[in-house]
């Protein structure tokens, strides 16, 4: 755990994943370093550090930020063996944090940091637990990539008891019983929007306008965000399981009324059963649907099969983070 600010109660830590982010740290670093400036000068918060996590980048992101705690003192990191994922990067940055509240930003300044003074205000003056934000369109973004996200939120709020806010980013404040409820959620496979949204609490949400990334390129390709989607709704509905066993008991009522259908034919009007075309067809289609499902059952118990190997959810390389 890290150093604890014992002088200020009012302690705020900045939690940012980076994975070859070499071009944007200088600039977020700037700009959160004037959204801090003005928190404390309204004395609104005291001490805040600022931890990047390394996920495993391949680039110069380590030295710079390595260069920015010569520098600041409340620049921490911590640097994974390999690239580990951005919801490893999340956890790290939970669980190393101890100020009364943390925000969670990302690195390409799409997070703007000058949200910040209002998300306060909703937390300190309003008494809310959590100040968490969307984005209220996708300007920017691929037509294809923006609709299939929109489909993705519309299917987990139907088959989720867990709310999904549409265009929700990870970019929230969170004060200390927020942090330490979604850190008892141990599991090694994350999905943060939902296990924000599953522990609860008073949460307020607020609009922005879509930010383009200040440098550099996005990591997330639409492949990538795909299985994340698929993370997502296996981590927290079981809904797929529940709809291949409907689907499987209705094929199978449906096989035998077939059935049936075709021995009252062949009795009483004795034609023969013709078309192997169309029966080709049903097999394909009825093969198909086994496959699909068995791919559904796949996903959850490999999913069990790495829970229960109990593998640490990230490995630290090297850190500046002192040990009390």
């Amino acid at each position: 755990m890290n150093e604890k600010n014992k002088s200020n109660k009012e302690t705020l830590d900045i939690v940012v994943p980076c994975f070859n982010e070499e071009e944007t740290i200088p600039l977020f670093y700037k700009e959160a370093s004037n959204a801090i400036a003005a928190l404390q000068k309204q004395k609104t918060i005291g001490q805040t550090q600022i931890f990047f996590i390394d996920d495993g980048s391949k680039d110069k992101t380590l030295e710079i930020i390595k260069e920015l705690s010569q520098k600041d003192k409340n620049v921490k990191f911590i640097s994974f063996s390999r690239n580990f994922g951005k919801e490893a990067a999340i956890y790290a940055g939970l669980k190393n944090s101890c100020a009364r509240y943390v925000t969670i930003m990302d690195a390409d300044l799409q997070d703007p940091p000058s949200l910040l003074p209002q998300m306060f205000a909703y937390i300190k003056i309003e008494g809310y637990d959590s100040v968490a934000t969307r984005r209220k369109d996708r300007k920017g973004e691929p037509i294809l990539r923006s609709l299939f996200a929109r489909i993705f939120y519309k299917i987990m709020n139907k088959i989720c008891k867990t709310e999904l806010v549409s265009g929700a980013r990870d970019y929230r404040l969170m004060n200390r019983k927020f942090v330490e409820a979604v850190l008892s959620l141990s599991e090694y496979n994350r999905f943060s929007k939902g296990m924000f949204g599953w522990v609860g609490f008073k949460t307020k949400w607020i609009d922005f306008e879509n930010v383009e990334r200040a440098a550099g390129k996005t990591k997330w390709s639409f492949w990538n965000l795909f299985k994340y989607a698929i993370e997502g709704i296996i981590a927290f509905t079981e809904k797929p399981l529940i709809i291949s066993a409907v689907t499987g008991i209705f094929c199978t009522i449906l096989s035998m009324m077939a059935l049936i259908f075709i021995i009252i034919r062949k009795i009483f009007f004795g034609d023969p059963v013709a078309g192997w075309a169309s029966s080709a067809c049903i097999i394909l289609f009825t093969s198909g649907l086994e496959m699909f499902f068995m791919g559904i059952i796949g996903e959850y118990l490999a999913k069990t099969y790495l829970e229960v190997k109990k593998r640490p959810i990230y490995i630290s390389k090297e850190s500046n983070i002192k040990e009390e």
